[in-house]
């Protein structure tokens, strides 16, 4: 039998997360009710979300009231131990806390609409999350949330079935600069080799030695190895700028490093840092990569991860970008959103729940290496530690490389067999 959640008020935000909850994560049947005698006389699994008491068995969680709330104010929020874990919005009747409201918070990113504090990349600053404050944000709490109240509804009825997914890997991959001296021109050769002389510089523009960034062939080996699908996104700027380095679009031999990859991976838009400032970039930048590989892009994340709520997503939105995977932090590895599983972007300021898919990931090359100041043995247990969180919820770890971290280049020496390590221990297919 199907659960039956009673409520008095059915709002969109109640919708959104029971969605998420039941449907999307528990692959479940269910129903919300306003009948309160339907409800009463159900005798299958149910759950009552009210202050009212009903007779019989049944699981009552208390509102907070969050979900019922029109707009966006500050939230109280007072984080305890619930099951050795940290949960808010506590309740002194029934369930101990409103998992509905409080799974809404952290997945909605209901704190990042708040007035806040922004990075030297003008991001919401990462340890100003109550994920970073309360020190849970290197676990996914949502999922764990999530299944320890599928157990919690089993125990009281054991007709209730659910089934809370599979564990899953998506490498993804950022092009930012797809060659270190290959393909820049002679006047961003001339310049690089004047600010820094190298013979390596020279050696690979002379044809005798491989590019520090080119890892393009032994990732795909490794794909080809262990059965990988993973997703590339390529920044495709039209200009050059302090944070915007990549080759230009209309370089043939870059255009032609994109359709090898089109040919035989998942593609996506990095959109520029230049069209956060100037929207009417991002849609020139997609339709040059479509018109590079004539397919339809409907992939993206955000160069530098620069997410900001409600602007980025609608952007997205307004460019037929139907799945976005920059839902993580720059600068601290682990889950912005507290969860190792997609969902759709619920629009707080017009209360809507959208197309837009999110893609969560946890784990970033560049975090590790620039912000943690990790070796590469401590990135690999970071790394390790990511996947067995994801693995624990069923969830699926959603991981970030850039090509230049995987080549030959000095500075990363390394990082290729770490990645090749963690791959090889991670995956059972030969």
């Amino acid at each position: 039998m199907g659960l039956l959640i009673y409520s008095s008020e059915i709002s969109v935000r109640l919708q959104y997360i029971c969605k998420f909850i039941f449907s999307e994560r528990l692959n479940c049947a269910y129903s919300i009710t306003q009948h309160a005698e339907s409800f009463e006389q159900y005798d299958g699994p149910k759950i009552n979300y009210s202050n009212l008491l009903f007779g019989g068995a049944c699981l009552q969680i208390v509102p907070h009231g969050l979900l019922f709330e029109q707009g966006i104010e500050p939230q109280k929020i007072f984080c305890f131990n619930d099951d050795g874990n940290k949960a808010f919005f506590r309740s002194g009747l029934g369930y101990p806390f409103d998992i509905f409201s409080a799974s809404f918070y952290l997945i909605s990113r209901y704190e990042e609409y708040l007035p806040h504090n922004l990075d030297q990349y003008d991001r919401f600053n990462s340890q100003d999350l109550l994920a970073y404050k309360e020190d849970f944000l290197n676990i996914p709490l949502v999922d764990i949330w999530i299944n320890r109240l599928a157990r919690s509804i089993k125990e009281r009825f054991p007709s209730f079935m659910f089934h809370a997914g599979h564990f899953s890997f998506l490498p993804t991959y950022d092009i930012d600069i797809a060659y270190s001296f290959k393909n820049k021109g002679f006047i961003r050769n001339t310049g690089g080799f004047l600010m820094k002389p190298s013979f390596e510089r020279l050696s690979v523009l002379a044809g005798m030695s491989s590019d520090p960034f080119d890892s393009y062939e032994a990732l795909d080996n490794l794909h080809k190895k262990y059965g990988l699908k993973p997703l590339y996104f390529f920044l495709v700027a039209e200009k050059n700028s302090a944070y915007d380095k990549n080759i230009l679009p209309d370089n043939a031999n870059f255009q032609k490093l994109i359709v090898q990859h089109a040919q035989h991976y998942e593609m996506g838009i990095h959109p520029s840092w230049a069209s956060n400032q100037d929207a009417t970039l991002l849609a020139n930048e997609k339709n040059i990569l479509e018109k590079i590989i004539r397919k339809r892009i409907s992939n993206s994340r955000q160069h530098y991860i620069r997410l900001s709520f409600p602007k980025t997503y609608r952007g997205l939105l307004k460019n037929n970008i139907t799945d976005d995977y920059s839902m993580g932090s720059g600068s601290i590895n682990g889950f912005r959103a507290s969860t190792a599983s997609s969902f759709y972007w619920y629009d707080l300021e017009n209360e809507s729940i959208t197309a837009l898919k999110v893609h969560p990931f946890c784990f970033m090359d560049a975090n590790s290496f620039y912000e943690q100041k990790y070796s590469v043995e401590e990135a690999a247990e970071e790394l390790m530690h990511y996947y067995r969180q994801c693995k624990a919820v069923n969830g699926r770890l959603v991981t970030i490389f850039h090509n230049n971290f995987l080549g030959t280049s000095k500075a990363f020496k390394g990082w290729l067999r770490m990645y090749e390590s963690f791959i090889a221990q991670t995956n059972s297919t030969p």
